[in-house]
């Protein structure tokens, strides 16, 4: 409080609390938001608050409220304590999460409000020329995961649900893990509903929504605005051609709120070819110029295949122009019931081999990066987990099945019309087991001497086995792993001999 003036806090509006009773966490939404095309990051971070600091900072809100309001709140916690003592340690503590960028303060509603910036294109335009980081904002130093990890020492934490709302889409896009002949139905809304109360409870942070095409459910604006009044943080896996107005007004009331929507090409002939929807380009495109336009944050993917090997660089440039973090890749994986036709438009290792070159060519960042990924698994041993699969994260299908990660499908690991979504996570058998596997379970890839240039992936494994077996290992990106070696070396003693 300055002088005699009632000061207002709020929580801003990018930040994310949950309430574990014994303790408090906060933390920005930088683990689950997507990246911005500058290079400023201001992350603010990870706190873990004490008992009563947790109770000071649940009668905070999104709405700015006056000191004495929240002290009159923090009292029924604290009978014992006198108002004037409250008031003074809930304006020292307040007064730390600001500094740390946690809540805002003002000495008006219209102050607070104000001071609340949120994600803006133009703001990115306006802070392109800035280098400098306030000293306020610390870029963290550990994950949401590992703060988690770390607390609950080592029993893994159920942050993340993906939820599929339909398997119905209105697009058949080539690639597609997902065999067409099952893109046929709805979740229950009454389901949907009952999963966000059961994520609430289990304090989850993140939430995916996709489909199919998830705006093809009718309640699809209905459930954003559940899950804004859940607080949670939420992507949206979309083609966007169904955007509407609505929709747009919805996402724009939620600051947590991101969307994934691929982009194949800026020709209309290749994408609507990858699609198989003629005219999908237009509307897909003129739907993220509407979401720029209305500063909802976005991020465009863009995976190569044969079809766009030769102009997906039109796709980046123009992601780039429009100030829109852009993600391209090869990688693309069988569908979850073994057949393997969508491998048709997958790039062979050849293509590939061109690909990273003219990477390579083009950027020399590309290189530091793949370094960069094998000095991290330098020190891997054959004890550490093969994945975050069933550690931190977990998929819902419309129909209320449960399975591991995105594209594993046909590994049921329970149903959530059956058990409460905890006893799954808890005690299923099939996400025991998972949880169980090490590298030492893989001795091929431990033993590899390209180890370091490959990510393991189980669900490339299944869904490429006829028998849908996790352990059997996907050749085709060991090929990578040392193709990606290959190029490194050689280009390391290019510069040496240079």
């Amino acid at each position: 409080m300055k002088g005699d003036i009632i000061m207002f806090f709020k929580q801003k509006s990018n930040i994310l609390f949950r309430n574990y009773e014994s303790f408090g966490y906060i933390t920005d939404n930088r683990n689950f938001g997507y990246k911005q095309t500058n290079d400023i990051e201001n992350y603010i971070g990870d706190k873990i608050l004490s008992e009563s600091g947790s109770v000071f900072m649940s009668v905070l809100s999104r709405e700015p409220q006056n000191i004495d309001e929240l002290v009159e709140k923090i009292k029924k916690k604290f009978t014992d304590v006198d108002v004037e003592t409250i008031k003074s340690d809930a304006l020292e503590f307040y007064s730390f999460l600001e500094r740390d960028g946690f809540i805002i303060s003002g000495e008006t509603i219209q102050e607070c409000d104000d001071s609340d910036t949120r994600f803006s294109y133009k703001l990115l335009e306006s802070e392109a020329g800035q280098k400098n980081i306030s000293s306020t904002y610390i870029k963290p130093e550990k994950s949401t995961q590992d703060f988690f990890e770390e607390f609950f020492q080592g029993k893994p934490q159920l942050t993340n649900l993906h939820i599929e709302i339909t398997s119905l889409c209105n697009e058949r896009c080539v690639h597609c893990y997902i065999p067409h002949d099952y893109k046929i139905s709805f979740i229950e809304s009454d389901l949907f509903y009952d999963i966000l109360r059961q994520c609430k409870d289990m304090r989850l942070l993140h939430l995916t929504i996709s489909g199919g095409e998830p705006m093809l459910h009718k309640n699809f604006t209905d459930f954003l605005r559940k899950c804004k009044e859940s607080e949670f943080s939420v992507n949206v896996l979309s083609n966007l051609t169904l955007l509407n107005d609505e929709i747009i007004e919805e996402m724009k009331a939620n600051s947590l709120l991101g969307v994934q929507v691929s982009l194949y090409s800026m020709d209309s002939n290749i994408h609507d070819e990858i699609t198989q929807r003629k005219g999908s380009l237009e509307k897909t495109k003129n739907a993220i110029l509407k979401l720029v336009e209305n500063d909802i944050p976005l991020q465009i993917s863009c995976p190569i295949m044969k079809q766009n090997k030769n102009c997906y660089e039109e796709v980046l440039n123009w992601a780039k122009e429009h100030k829109i973090h852009v993600g391209d890749d090869y990688g693309i994986i069988g569908r979850y019931d073994h057949t393997t036709q969508n491998l048709n438009c997958r790039l062979s290792i050849n293509e590939i081999k061109d690909l990273i070159e003219n990477k390579v060519s083009k950027d020399s960042k590309y290189i530091e990066q793949i370094e960069i990924e094998a000095e991290k698994k330098k020190n891997m041993t054959s004890n550490d987990f093969v994945c975050s699969v069933c550690h931190s994260s977990i998929c819902i299908a419309d129909n209320g099945n449960v399975y591991p990660c995105a594209g594993w499908q046909d590994y049921i690991v329970g149903n959530i019309k059956e058990a409460f979504l905890n006893d799954i996570w808890e005690n299923s058998q099939k996400v025991q087991y998972l949880r169980s596997l090490r590298k030492k379970d893989f001795p091929k890839c431990i033993q590899c001497l390209d180890k370091e240039f490959c990510t393991m992936c189980m669900v490339r494994n299944a869904n490429e086995n006829p028998q849908g077996d996790p352990l059997v290992v996907n050749e085709f990106f060991c090929d990578i792993a040392r193709l990606n070696k290959k190029t490194m070396l050689e280009w390391e003693e290019k510069h040496i001999n240079s």
